[in-house]
């Protein structure tokens, strides 16, 4: 069983991984113009704190042998700060780069409250209270394709909804899923059945107006291969 779990741990490393770096083509546009257009930090800034719960989470402090759970996520905690770099240096509005620092901050002493309360005020339960957390902002993460769900519906097109993205969100609901059964844990597997779930509504609602609906547009062939992470999920485990 812990190899069986070590296997589909490490495929959920690769597929996570893949998906913290759709975005990659957003930033280069944003460095190669020199401006961060209309593109918004506030999904980058709640993807770092879902890292973060995460790899407390995965801490032998918190729930022993969840050493994949900490490591996707460390890379993902990275990548994401990395990103939050690149949009603060080229935002030409101060208010905007004051933004992501004080809400940087912000998170900064929510998580130092998390790690407090569960380090003095938990023990047994620790896992409890740390899972919980993780979940909400896991979901959170799972559900963010719901406003580009209402535009494919509205606009009877899949212009705005890549198909590999949505097949790799679907992959890494059901791997993180499939980890959470062997054995048995049930704040990976909530968060992450949810994400399967959702994977697969997107997927059906991709090939139902792929075939059905309007024909994609140029313009949005092009903003298909301009990833916001707000409408595709990231979550890893």
């Amino acid at each position: 069983m812990g190899l069986a779990r070590n296997v589909v741990g490490i495929i959920g490393n690769v597929i996570s991984f893949g998906l913290f770096l759709s975005p990659v083509p957003t930033f280069f546009r944003i460095y190669k113009n020199k401006a961060v257009e209309e593109f918004q930090p506030y999904p980058y800034l709640c993807t770092v704190l879902n890292c973060i719960f995460w790899m407390f989470y995965g801490l032998p402090i918190v729930k022993k042998d969840n050493i994949l759970v900490l490591t996707i996520n460390s890379v993902g905690l990275v990548i994401e700060l990395l990103y939050l770099t690149v949009y603060v240096v080229y935002a030409n509005d101060r208010k905007k780069r004051l933004r992501v620092a004080h809400i940087l901050l912000a998170e900064a002493a929510l998580t130092v409250a998390v790690v407090l309360i569960a380090m003095l005020c938990f023990d047994k339960h620790r896992s409890l209270f740390v899972g919980i957390i993780a979940d909400v902002f896991n979901i959170i993460m799972y559900a963010a394709p719901l406003g580009i769900w209402k535009k494919v519906i509205t606009t009877k097109s899949v212009e705005y909804m890549p198909f590999w993205l949505s097949v790799a969100g679907l992959s890494n609901g059901i791997c993180w899923t499939i980890y959470g059964l062997i054995p048995f844990d049930l704040f990976l597997l909530v968060s992450n059945g949810l994400g399967a779930i959702f994977g697969v509504i997107q997927l059906g609602l991709y090939c139902y107006f792929y075939f059905y609906g309007e024909k994609n547009s140029k313009e949005g062939a092009k903003k298909q291969s301009e990833v916001q992470l707000s409408n595709h999920p990231t979550g890893a485990a």
